[in-house]
């Protein structure tokens, strides 16, 4: 039948030979047939698809073919972005409360998002809770009160136990004359302190820079903060010696002292302290004398 002979052409063997390509002769010889031959060319393609498939799957080769990407670069890309918007966010809370102080010294006025600033645009406070207060709970409030009435905090000019370890000591920016004194009834937040031209202006204690720059009317200005949310103010400077940024300690130089007063028609510092947002009168935590 044809079917069959078709199947017995396809079993019959044929014999490859080697030979010499200039004399001819037989170098060797091996018998095959078409079967075995089909067979090992299939196990042949077979081997290399898989050994092809074991290269993309175990190797980094596989980043080259389009479209097949790490399975864990989503999940480092998810993590970057996130870090990154931590440190936006970050940046942004530094860059608003730089804004804030340059606003309250530049221009006398509260930051937007102050309590004062929401009312004035006739945002309504919280209302009041009026619970219940026992006479026990009342004398305590009004012993707590009266012991921290003059306190920057809880834990930093003064304390209940009145461990002055923890009250920064302060030194007087210059050695000079106070020529106005602290008023804040009439918006005026600090003291003038009367000198010599050219005096060197010093730190009243360890910190960090956090302003550095020109201000219109006062001369160069520095702010410095310091531990326990106190900052000190210097204005009216003619001369910078340190920058934001810049770490300084007690008594370190800091500036040169700024041009004469129109009043005293001498060269004078405007000096201001504030703590925890609250403008303080230097002349309770500092001895000018």
């Amino acid at each position: 039948m044809k079917g069959k002979g078709f199947f017995n052409n396809f079993k019959g063997k044929f014999k490859i030979v080697i030979l010499h390509p200039d004399t001819y002769e037989e170098k060797g010889g091996f018998n095959m047939s078409k079967m075995r031959l089909t067979i090992f060319m299939v196990m042949a393609v077979i081997l290399i698809i898989l050994g092809t498939a074991a290269l993309i799957v175990f190797t980094p080769i596989r980043e080259l073919i389009p479209g097949y990407t790490d399975v864990t670069l989503s999940r480092h890309v998810y993590e970057l972005k996130r870090r990154t918007d931590s440190i936006e966010n970050v940046v942004t809370q530094k860059e608003q409360y730089i804004e804030n102080i340059r606003q309250i010294i530049f221009d006398g006025k509260l930051p937007d998002d102050s309590l004062a600033a929401l009312i004035n645009k006739g945002v309504k406070a919280a209302p009041t809770v009026n619970d219940f207060k026992s006479e026990k709970d009342s004398l305590f409030r009004l012993k707590f009160e009266a012991e921290s009435q003059n306190n920057l905090s809880e834990s930093t000019l003064v304390n209940n136990n009145n461990k002055e370890d923890e009250i920064p000591t302060l030194f007087p920016p210059l050695k000079g004359l106070i020529t106005n004194y602290f008023n804040p009834d009439s918006k005026y937040f600090g003291v003038d302190m009367l000198s010599e031209s050219d005096t060197i202006i010093k730190a009243i204690a360890d910190g960090t820079v956090i302003l550095s720059d020109l201000s219109v009317g006062k001369g160069y200005v520095i702010g410095i903060q310091h531990v326990g949310n106190m900052i000190s103010i210097y204005k009216n400077i003619s001369s910078l010696l340190r920058h934001e940024g810049d770490v300084i300690h007690a008594g370190d130089t800091i500036a040169i002292i700024g041009v004469p007063d129109s009043i005293s028609n001498g060269h004078h510092l405007h000096f201001e302290l504030w703590g925890n947002g609250k403008a303080l009168n230097p002349e309770d935590y500092i001895s000018f004398e």
